[in-house]
């Protein structure tokens, strides 16, 4: 590759990150899912004919280079964030949900549709079983990404994020499997039947053992070191290094990068980094994820534009509705047992069970020469688009109509007093400001002011008794003024900087004292 391929590769690059970027901002300042505005924007932008981004879309099209970009180079990142942020406790708490429904359901939704997609879509048994993988796990770069944008209540949003991070490690073994191994296993009677199991057990088990010594390894690491940059990059190394340590030796990478980043972000964070490091690797996976899900979207976009569905509507929308008795039958069954989980918090479960990019970068993996691969193609790529859009647009409607994050009687009450102070506080000054204007004269004004100086004392004293009844309010609320502090301390400090009061190294341990106490804040919050 000479210096000027290098050089488009990279005017490519930045122009198809200005684009996302503009997508993903407007979505964000009318409060959508970025990730569905993205697909919608590609995919129009995929069917127009625009002389000048041809170039772009012929190149990102490529499956070579979409299959790498979104396996190899963004899903450890994407993987690594979520699970990096993800506290062992919350895991615990919520295991038997999470635990059900990413290996029971995966496992119940890839036998259901793998058998129908034989014996109903006419597929090859490989091809069935497939696509049975494809469809069989959540996404997490769709489903964390659309989930974190309509908001859920904090434990649902806990069991879709651990679902999704520990099915699609599972999917990703039960394609290779199904691609490469089935029809070798079949052959073998019952013992391939064993040697398939083995092979299951082994990829899994190698990936936990690579992504645990790898984890473990990298936290001690940080007991010797208190420096954020030099951490970020333990990270990255983390994130990459497990992943493809793992694939080098057939394990699975997905399975190591999210157990390794577990690992370090609850063990490593609690024995080898302080707060400001925690602060800071925190932020630089947030600006990393959202940069990957808005180029992972957009080409998801572009990706799907490229398929025929001449003459097969049929097949798709059958594919669709296998698709959704399939998740339907992954919910309700594997969570049968679990009560703590209400029929309306299953419904959300089931609706919520998105496919995306990963789909496609797996079935575009796939030889050029295995049977029925424009098939699974067609499916793959119509299932993704019904997914994300009708899906993913549906479920904040689903969510008001279940009622499920109605706000608690505390904050209704509080948001009431709230505004009637502001309006009492906003009267009061208004009448002061009348006063002055129009001659109004002090008999008068005053008293009008004295009367809503009463119904503000009233406000005052029924906040107070807010409080005494929901002392969980009067905590949040101290917290958030506490931030807000903390912020001025930063503001003054910068000031007193900038006008050569105190030194640069006294500010810089001020600073780190204040970026600390806001550290430990926000985990408090956190829970």
């Amino acid at each position: 590759m000479d210096e000027l391929d290098l050089h488009k590769i990279f005017e490519t690059a930045l122009f198809l990150i200005m684009i996302a970027a503009g997508i993903t901002a407007i979505a964000k300042k009318v409060k959508q899912p970025y990730p569905i505005a993205l697909v919608i924007i590609g995919t129009l932008i995929g069917l127009m004919n625009i002389p000048i981004l041809e170039p772009l879309k012929n190149f990102i099209t490529e499956g070579e280079i979409f299959n790498f970009v979104i396996i190899t180079l963004f899903l450890p990142a994407l993987l690594g964030e979520a699970s990096l942020k993800l506290p062992f406790s919350h895991l615990k708490d919520n295991k038997e949900p999470i635990l059900v429904l990413a290996f029971g359901g995966t496992l119940i939704s890839f036998l259901i549709v793998g058998f129908s997609a034989y014996y109903f879509l006419d597929l090859s048994l490989p091809a069935a079983f497939v696509f049975g993988a494809l469809m069989s796990a959540t996404d997490p770069v769709s489903v964390l990404s659309i989930f974190k944008s309509v908001g859920v209540k904090k434990r649902l949003a806990v069991v879709i994020e651990g679902e999704s991070l520990f099915n699609d490690g599972l999917a990703v073994v039960l394609f290779k499997i199904s691609a490469f191994s089935l029809v070798s296993y079949l052959d073998a009677g019952w013992s391939g039947l064993g040697m398939g199991v083995w092979d299951f057990v082994r990829v899994i088990s190698l990936g936990l053992m690579v992504g645990g010594a790898m984890g473990y390894g990298f936290s001690k690491l940080t007991k010797y070191f208190d420096d954020y940059p030099l951490e970020i990059i333990f990270s990255i190394l983390l994130f990459y290094g497990s992943f493809l340590i793992a694939e080098s030796i057939h394990a699975s990478g997905v399975i190591a990068v999210v157990v390794g980043a577990l690992i370090f972000g609850n063990y490593g964070a609690r024995i080898g980094m302080s707060p400001t490091t925690k602060l800071n690797i925190n932020n630089f996976w947030d600006v990393t994820a959202l940069l990957a899900n808005s180029l992972v979207f957009l080409m998801v976009g572009l990706e799907i534009t490229r398929i025929d569905i001449n003459d097969k509507w049929w097949l798709i929308i059958s594919a669709i509705v296998i698709v959704l008795i399939a998740r339907s039958a992954a919910v309700y069954v594997s969570m049968v047992a679990i009560n703590s989980f209400s029929m309306k918090w299953k419904h959300i479960l089931n609706w919520g069970g998105l496919k995306g990019s990963l789909s496609i970068a797996l079935v575009l993996s796939l030889p050029r020469d295995f049977q029925g691969r424009e098939d699974l193609l067609i499916l793959a790529f119509s299932v993704v688009l019904f997914s994300l859009v009708v899906q993913g647009l549906s479920i904040k409607p689903l969510i008001s109509f279940l009622g499920i994050n109605k706000k608690e009687e505390s904050h209704s009450e509080y948001e009431q007093i709230l505004a009637k102070l502001y309006r009492y506080e906003n009267a009061i000054k208004g009448m002061k400001d009348a006063k002055g204007k129009y001659y109004i004269t002090k008999t008068v004004s005053e008293e009008l002011v004295n009367k809503y100086q009463l119904k503000m004392e009233i406000a005052v004293a029924e906040m107070d008794e807010l409080y005494l009844k929901y002392p969980e309010l009067k905590k949040k609320q101290m917290e958030t003024l506490r931030k807000f502090a903390y912020y001025a301390e930063h503001e003054a400090i910068d000031k007193l900087t900038k006008d050569e009061i105190i030194s640069s190294e006294i500010a810089d341990l001020e600073r780190k004292e204040i970026t600390e106490s806001i550290v430990r804040l926000t985990y408090k919050e956190k829970g």
